[in-house]
């Protein structure tokens, strides 16, 4: 490849890269901004994090999953961003060579997608806990039985065949696309595959979002950890990572079945 060339590839990278750091900024401002907004806000005139026995008006569910969407956006960029940015390399490459592929946007708009879907079931098992009473006004769980199970379920699941076989296709980008198709020169077959992506990736996290509503939905230290340990999980090849957190997981939801209080609360 020619200097010329590269200097494009480095440009592209460097745009692309830049605007994957806007996105995730953008997300964890609103996160930031919810945490010390959203005591006092109200939807209908009922307050968002408060307990509440009755359904949620559709103003209200759209609201959390508004909140979910943007956080996962938040949480999901940066273990997505190598991903996109191969397909960025390839795309450039293949331009080069006169067999161009569809903008690398419309596979991260896929896989975000997935997460925005994501969000919606998030968004309705909050509200069902919620109306359960096992959450506090600042969302996490308002029950050391609750808690205590769900951390050592979650610290199961990381022991799990799924985990292991949505795991490896998050580590491997490569091998994922080619074994799915290849890249796209459509716009919509890139987008397809996104989605696929996505959808891995969820069968890779789902458990540990759940999480949130153990430490806290509104915690973001948190937040911030669960997503350094998806960043880990993907970035690092094998099983070590999740299968650490698994027995770290398991252990603190002991310790709290027997009685004790999460450390971080």
């Amino acid at each position: 490849m020619s200097e010329a060339a590269l200097s494009v590839l480095r440009r592209d990278r460097l745009v692309v890269a830049g605007a994957l750091g806007i996105i995730t900024v953008l997300a964890w401002g609103y996160i930031l901004w919810l945490v010390h907004a959203m005591p006092v806000t109200s939807v209908d005139g009922v307050g968002l994090m408060a307990p509440t026995m009755s359904a949620w008006s559709p103003t209200e569910f759209t609201f959390a999953a508004i909140m979910w969407a943007v956080m996962m956006v938040g949480m999901m960029t940066p273990s997505v961003a190598p991903t996109i940015l191969l397909y960025v390399t390839v795309g450039r490459q293949a331009a080069l060579l006169g067999s161009p592929l569809a903008p690398a946007g419309w596979f991260a708009a896929g896989y975000l997608l997935c997460w925005a879907l994501f969000a919606l079931v998030a968004a309705a098992a909050q509200g069902a806990l919620q109306q359960a009473a096992l959450l506090t006004p600042m969302l996490s769980s308002a029950s050391q039985i609750f808690g205590g199970a769900v951390l050592v379920a979650v610290g199961a699941l990381q022991w799990s065949p799924l985990k292991d076989a949505c795991l490896g296709q998050c580590q491997t980008p490569l091998h994922f696309i080619q074994r799915h198709g290849g890249f796209r020169a459509e716009p919509l077959g890139s987008l397809q595959l996104g989605l696929l992506h996505g959808a891995y990736c969820v069968g890779c996290c789902w458990a540990l979002m759940a999480l949130l509503f153990v430490g806290g939905v509104m915690n973001v230290l948190w937040i911030a950890g669960l997503a350094i340990l998806v960043l880990l999980e993907k970035t690092i090849p094998g099983k070590v990572i999740p299968r650490i957190a698994g027995l770290a997981l398991i252990g603190l939801g002991a310790w709290m079945l027997i009685g004790q209080k999460l450390p971080v609360q």
